[in-house]
Parts: C-alpha cells; structure tokens; sequence
C-alpha cells in the first residue's frame, strides 16, 4: 500500500534524502557534473533538497516499509511557495557552476513533453526504490498508484527520465513513449505518458 509521507521526523527525512540522493548518483541527468565520484556530493546535497521541496509540498509518496519513493504533482494544484523555497536552496546548496550545466541542460530538452505539460496533468517528479529493494516489484507498486491516482482525477500520467533503462521500464508498466530528444551534451530526455 502506498501512502503520502506526512509527519516525518528529521531523522527518517534524512534516510529518506540519502537513499534518494545514492539512487540518482548514476542518473544521467548529471552526466556534465563528472565521473559518478566527482559528482556524488552534489548530487546528494540536489536531491535532498529536491526530497524536501517533493516532502514540503505534501506530494511524496512510499511504500508500507518506505523502501519505495514516488513524487506525485497535480498540475493544477502547483505549491508555488515550495518551488521557491527549493530554487533558494538549490542555489545557495549547489556551486553555481553546476547549476548553470543542468539548466543548460533542461533548457534544450524542456520542451519535449509541451504537448501534454500545457494541459492539466500529474508530473511524476521522481520514482526511487533503495537498491537493496530493487527487483522486487516495488517500483511497479509505486507507479500503479500513480496511474491510479492518474485515472481518479481523469487526468494524464507524465513521466520524464534520463534514463533508456527506465524508459523501457515504464513503457512495460503501460506508458507510453511519446517523445525523446538528446541534447548537445549527449544525455537524451524520454517523455513518457500514461492515460486511460
């Protein structure tokens, strides 16, 4: 069963910000960030604060025995003071250097899922599953949710990932691959979408 994580002492937010944080060391996302050892301390101080805006917001989710994470956003019901609050810490937690690589980066794959980001949606903003877990079906738990909560409010399931892996993941799970650009750097963006 999965629930919306509410009430969390600091400690358990800090296991949560790791798991995450080791979980996205490999992510292609920040390929301009180094070799997997350049960038992990970065990339943990990211997606704790990324954790914590998902967290803040009320749209992150677990498994019973948290060892699966999902972040879900109603487009219509975006946390505006959340984003800022992440964007200040993202910018005074990350070297600006890095910053400005991923921005790069977003910038010239961020119109890859336009056609169905401009209309109301839910936006997965991360699917994580703690490695000593993976392969168990939980990250197929975590996303049946989502299409669940998708078809609830009548509304698509979008899904974006650096990841091919992942991709192919999710279009086994019954999304559907609509769109994939790479950018300059290499690193190629798949737009995913799920609806009834």
């Amino acid at each position: 069963m999965v629930r919306k994580l509410e009430g969390l002492s600091e400690e358990e937010l800090q296991r949560i910000r790791l798991l995450v944080g080791e979980a996205f060391v490999s992510n292609e996302l920040f390929h301009n960030w180094g070799t997997e050892a350049e960038r992990r301390e970065d990339v943990l101080k990211y997606m704790a604060v990324y954790v914590d805006f998902a967290y803040g917001a009320g749209e992150l989710y677990a498994n019973e025995d948290m060892t699966g994470f999902i972040g879900l956003e109603d487009s219509r019901k975006k946390k505006v003071g959340p984003q800022m609050k992440m964007l200040f810490k993202l910018f005074t937690t990350i070297p600006f250097y890095r910053i400005k690589q991923l921005m790069k980066f977003i910038n010239r794959i961020g119109e890859g899922n336009k056609s169905y980001a401009e209309k109301p949606h839910i936006d997965v903003l991360m699917v994580c599953v703690d490695k000593a877990h993976q392969g168990k079906g939980i990250a197929k738990e975590l996303v049946d949710f989502a299409k669940e909560m998708s078809d609830a409010e009548g509304l698509p399931l979008l899904i974006d990932t650096d990841m091919e892996s992942y991709a192919q993941m999710y279009e086994y799970m019954g999304c559907e691959l609509y769109n994939k650009i790479t950018a300059d750097n290499g690193v190629t963006r798949y737009n995913l979408c799920y609806k009834k």
